[in-house]
């Protein structure tokens, strides 16, 4: 699984013309995932997202995780994460899982990181046309990769 997190001021997707789901200040993630991934994977991306201290506290030091600011969380699936851009410059991606696998581990990541956030995690709509907007908060953004845990 790979993500990519965002501290936000708000975020929101927007699916035929219509809001989705929408944040104030929490994360954005967007997710992408793989054949191989599990729910171990699922677990372990989940706890480390809400474990993320890269909230100011009250000195202005990124010091504070979600859960202590009361935030929110906006997850969208992204496919394009698990791009592969090796060979030439059109992307492949044939890394990322199929809806068989990714739909179940999709779901399986928000309601873990809904747990742990004590918050419910607002979505997109897996494999839709999505608009995201969002306001980066630093900005602070953060990778991350199951299969690279550093």
């Amino acid at each position: 699984m790979r993500t990519v997190i965002q501290r936000v001021s708000h975020a929101s997707v927007t699916i035929d013309g219509c809001v989705h789901g929408s944040i104030q200040q929490g994360f954005l993630i967007l997710l992408g995932i793989e054949p191989s991934d599990t729910e171990a994977d699922a677990d372990w991306l989940a706890k480390k997202a809400a474990g993320l201290r890269v909230f100011d506290d009250e000195e202005g030091i990124m010091n504070r995780d979600i859960v202590s600011i009361g935030g929110n969380a906006l997850v969208v699936s992204q496919f394009t994460l698990m791009a592969s851009y090796k060979k030439g410059n059109r992307p492949s991606y044939l890394r990322a899982a199929g809806h068989d696998i990714a739909v179940p581990l999709y779901e399986y990541f928000c309601q873990r990181l809904s747990e742990y956030i004590g918050n419910q995690v607002e979505t997109g709509v897996f494999g839709a046309d999505m608009k995201v907007e969002l306001l980066n908060d630093g900005p602070v953004t953060i990778c991350m990769d199951t299969k690279n845990k550093e």
